[in-house]
């Protein structure tokens, strides 16, 4: 078993790196070499602004390396719950953002020819208690109402040719999801981003902030780069250098493991008697499940499978060895199936999980994804460049407040509370 990403391991490697020192002044610095500070530095670059990205370790090093390969839409919330804590109008606004931000994301792989299979598979959400599919069901029919008139509710009886598993209760098909290699998606954007002009550093972390008249210095180990605005494109991975120059986000942002296994490739028979809908599925716990096929036939199955906020060789084994009883449990028949990679990684969560962008403490910022961040932050990271350029118009996430967590000042020292308290949920569902 290899602990290190699929994504990874099954990517080229990203080469066009700056090789030198960390100088020079540009119009804007991004912070972070994930798909949101990479869109955003491709975009600007495009419109002619000078650009530096500044990565603390290598291109897609974070979340968006490190996650389960959908692209779905749909928020982290029921739609009606959505509705109830953001009003009709904001929650509408929001739901369409995902849908838009996987429109743009198969518009960037055309305009830019990033071989990555992108597939417009559909997610399918299951029911894994009869309890929760009359929940399930009201949504949907909201859900099919307000915003999307293309989804379906399937019972149980019409899972079939879906998924082959006794962990299905019903389900809801969202037609509009995607899939795709999360790491040949986002070494392309890096090569598209420096093919327009900006510069990319890797392992550069930032370790101080000052202002430079208007403008900014950035103070990394390999140098200092001084930009008239910064965008701060780093969610679960801001830092952790004393003073932190991006301490306001980690007050905000609760860093959150999840954590992934991949199969040995599968038969064909292997995938008919498992996911013989090939699509992306995730199920209605708490501290549920997500799966798809990889482009090689694998079965990719992550989840929640401790609360922690640590994410490194041992703990990414334990978890690992919970995620194998989880699939085991959801397909009894891949009880032998082999497991050739376990990783991790970290999710920025916010509070209310819903994700936020805007100007903080003289930054532009887009992060909090909440799980969601593959397929919102392509659409994001556009909207930073927007919003450097002066076009404040394409922020969906514009005006939502965003208060510290009490007594978190990075480490979020309450997690197995929380898991507690969602687990007995589930247990009490």
């Amino acid at each position: 078993m290899k602990y290190e990403p699929y994504w990874h391991a099954t990517a080229r490697p990203f080469t066009s790196a700056q090789d030198g020192p960390v100088e020079g002044r540009v119009d804007m610095a991004v912070i972070g070499a994930g798909f949101t500070g990479l869109n955003a530095a491709r975009k600007l670059a495009r419109e002619g602004v000078s650009v530096a990205v500044l990565e603390a370790g290598t291109v897609l090093a974070g979340g968006s390396g490190r996650n389960g390969g959908h692209v779905n839409n749909g928020m982290a919330h029921g739609y009606a719950e959505a509705k109830a804590h953001l009003g009709e109008d904001r929650a509408r606004s929001l739901w369409q953002a995902y849908d838009r931000s996987i429109d743009m994301i198969e518009a960037v792989i055309a305009e830019e020819g990033i071989d990555c299979d992108f597939r417009r598979s559909g997610k399918l959400k299951l029911a894994s208690k009869p309890s929760h599919v009359a929940a399930m069901r009201r949504d949907f029919e909201v859900i099919h109402k307000d915003v999307d008139p293309d989804t379906r509710f399937l019972e149980r009886s019409d899972l079939s040719d879906e998924i082959r598993t006794q962990e299905a209760h019903g389900g809801v098909l969202y037609p509009k999801s995607a899939m795709m290699h999360m790491g040949r998606y986002g070494v392309g954007l890096a090569e598209a981003a420096q093919r327009h002009g900006a510069r990319i550093w890797e392992n550069a972390p930032v370790t101080a902030r000052r202002r430079d008249g208007n403008g900014w210095v950035l103070d990394t180990p390999r140098g200092a780069i001084h930009a008239d605005r910064v965008i701060a494109a780093t969610g679960a991975y801001s830092g952790v250098a004393k003073p932190n120059p991006l301490g306001y986000f980690r007050r905000r942002i609760i860093s959150v493991g999840s954590f992934i296994v991949a199969t040995r490739p599968l038969s064909d028979d292997e995938i008919a008697a498992t996911v013989p809908g090939n699509r992306t599925y995730v199920t209605s716990l708490n501290i549920g499940n997500y799966f798809r096929l990889s482009p090689d036939k694998r079965l990719i199955f992550g989840g929640r499978a401790r609360f922690t906020a640590t994410s490194d060789h041992r703990s990414d084994a334990k978890s690992g060895a919970l995620l194998r009883a989880s699939l085991t449990r959801m397909f009894p028949q891949m009880a032998e199936v082999d497991i050739d990679y376990c990783w991790g990684g970290l999710v920025g969560m916010t509070a209310d999980r819903y994700p936020r962008a805007g100007t903080a403490e003289g930054m532009l910022f887009a992060m909090g994804y909440s799980g969601h961040g593959a397929q919102m932050s392509t659409l994001m990271g556009q909207s930073l460049a927007d919003m450097a350029m002066g076009r404040e118009d394409t922020n969906p996430l514009a005006g939502m407040d965003w208060s510290p967590v009490p007594l978190h000042s990075g480490k979020p020292w309450f997690l197995p509370l929380v898991g507690l308290y969602f687990g007995l949920k589930d247990r009490l569902s």
